[in-house]
C-alpha cells in the first residue's frame, strides 16, 4: 500500500466534491489502486488549514458548509495566513491540487513543479496562457501535471489527445464547449429572451452570478485554446478569436429554426487557427446538444471522424476529472 500526499487550494463547488469523492472512495482506491491518499492541507480566500497527520474531511466539509469559510474552523486546527506560493513551498505534499479560478495560478504551479511536487488542476487560464512553459517544466523534472477537467469537466477529451491518439494526426476539431451558453441558446428556440434566459441559467445555477467569461465566449476560447495546445502546438489565448452569444437575436433563432437548424457557440480549432463564434449547425448535429452536455468532433487522417460527448459541467462530473487525474499522478509517483 502506497500513501500519497494531497495539497488542495479551492473549497468552493468542486473542491468539496472532490473532497466528497475522496472520502466517499477511499475504500475503493485503496482495494482497487493499492493507494492510500490523505490531505494535509486545504486553502480557501480565507487562509490555510494544514495537520501534517491528515485533515479530518468530514469536519472540513461540515465547517465550509455551516460557516463558508475555513478560517473558523478553530478546533485542533490552525489557520494559516499563507499565499499559495507560500503553501507550496512550505506544506509536505507529493500533489498539489488547484480547482480555484486564480489566474495567477501558472505562478505557483510552476512553483510546486520546481519543488518536486506534481499538479493536478482544473483551473483553464493558467494553460491557456503558460501551456507550454508548465508542460516543459513537469517534463523536465519527470513530474505529473495533469488538467483533465479544464475542458468538458470529467468527459475524458484531454487524456484522449494526449495518450491515446497519439498516432494520428489530428486535422480539424469542432466542438460545443460551454453549457451556460447552450442552455441560454436552446431556452431562446422556446421563445424566451436572452436576458430572461440567462436570469433563468443563474437562478438555476448553470450561470455564474458574473457570467461574462461565458456569454462573452472567454470560457470556451480557454477550452479551445487548450485543444490546440495538446492536438498542434502550444498558443496562447491571445491568439484565439473569440466571440460570444451577447449579440445573437431572437429573430437569428428563428431563421435558424426555420430552416431545420439550431444556433450553438462552436469552437473550431485547427492548426495555428482556434475560433469561437455562434453558428447554425443542423439539428441532426453531434454538435447540436443540450442542457449541460458538451460535444466534439474529432477529425484525423487515421480514424476519420471521432465523436466524443458528455457533461461539461456539474459538481459531481467535474470532480470526476479531478479525481481520475489525482489516481494517475498517484500511480504515476507511486512507481518511482
Amino acid at each position: 500500500m502506497g500513501e500519497v500526499i494531497l495539497s488542495i487550494f479551492g473549497f468552493g463547488n468542486v473542491g468539496r466534491a472532490t473532497a466528497q469523492v475522496l472520502l466517499e472512495k477511499a475504500g475503493i482506491f485503496r482495494e482497487k489502486y493499492g493507494v492510500n491518499i490523505k490531505v494535509v492541507s486545504i486553502s480557501d480566500t480565507s487562509g490555510t488549514v494544514w495537520l501534517p497527520e491528515g485533515i479530518d474531511l468530514p469536519e472540513a466539509l461540515l465547517v465550509k458548509e455551516n460557516f463558508g469559510k475555513l478560517s473558523k474552523w478553530t478546533n485542533d486546527y490552525e489557520v494559516y495566513n499563507l499565499s499559495p506560493r507560500e503553501a507550496v513551498r512550505e506544506i509536505d505534499a507529493d500533489v498539489v491540487i488547484d480547482v480555484t479560478n486564480d489566474k495567477n495560478a501558472w505562478e505557483w504551479h510552476r512553483t510546486a513543479l520546481r519543488e518536486g511536487k506534481g499538479v493536478v488542476t482544473s483551473n483553464k487560464p493558467p494553460l491557456a496562457f503558460h501551456y507550454e512553459e508548465l508542460i516543459k517544466e513537469a517534463e523536465k523534472r519527470d513530474l505529473p501535471y495533469l488538467f483533465e477537467a479544464t475542458v468538458m469537466a470529467g468527459t475524458p477529451i484531454v487524456g484522449l489527445l494526449r495518450g491515446n491518439l497519439r498516432g494520428d494526426t489530428i486535422e480539424r476539431i469542432e466542438a460545443v464547449l460551454n453549457a451556460t451558453t447552450t442552455f441560454i441558446l436552446t431556452e431562446m428556440e422556446r421563445g424566451m429572451s436572452f436576458e430572461r434566459a440567462l436570469e433563468r441559467a443563474q437562478k438555476l445555477g448553470i450561470a455564474e452570478r458574473d457570467p461574462s467569461g461565458d456569454i462573452t465566449g472567454v470560457d470556451a476560447g480557454y477550452k479551445a485554446t487548450i485543444l490546440h495546445c495538446l492536438a498542434f502546438r502550444p498558443i496562447t489565448f491571445n491568439e484565439a478569436k473569440v466571440r460570444g452569444i451577447t449579440e445573437v437575436t431572437e429573430g437569428e433563432i428563428e431563421r435558424a429554426k426555420a430552416r431545420g437548424k439550431t444556433v450553438r457557440l462552436v469552437a473550431r480549432v485547427e492548426g495555428g487557427s482556434v475560433t469561437v463564434e455562434p453558428k447554425e449547425i443542423p439539428r441532426d448535429s453531434p454538435l447540436a446538444v443540450e442542457s449541460h452536455e458538451n460535444a466534439a468532433i474529432i477529425k484525423t487522417d487515421l480514424l476519420g471522424k471521432l465523436v466524443i460527448s458528455g457533461a461539461g459541467a456539474g459538481l459531481k462530473e467535474t470532480a470526476s476529472g479531478v479525481i481520475g487525474d489525482i489516481l494517475k499522478a498517484s500511480l504515476t509517483l507511486l512507481k518511482r
